[in-house]
């Protein structure tokens, strides 16, 4: 029951803090713990770990969304291809007047 990530099995680090008389103070830097229920199971994870699982999961629906053949996906943007006419420069019409 200490604290360690349940997935990836990080634990705590071990570091010192130098006061200005360079005195050394060990200290203990825990992980960031979250207790997380995962497919029915109460586990206590890592942050890091949170995020990967939640990538996962996205990943997984955009597969699935690019895998169904009837599904049309809408773009909100038109394409700029839509007029034919191209506008001349400044510089042209100016040489054009001439």
């Amino acid at each position: 029951m200490g604290k360690r990530c349940d997935l990836c099995g990080r634990s705590a680090t071990a570091g010192a803090s130098r006061s200005h008389s360079k005195i050394k103070t060990l200290k203990r830097q825990n992980i960031n713990l979250q207790s997380k229920n995962i497919d029915g199971i109460k586990l206590k994870v890592c942050t890091s770990c949170i995020r990967t699982i939640a990538k996962i999961e996205r990943e997984r629906e955009a597969k699935k969304l690019v895998a169904k053949p009837g599904k049309k996906v809408k773009s909100g943007k038109k394409s700029a291809a839509v007029s034919s006419k191209k506008k001349a420069s400044p510089a042209k019409k100016k040489a054009s007047k001439k």
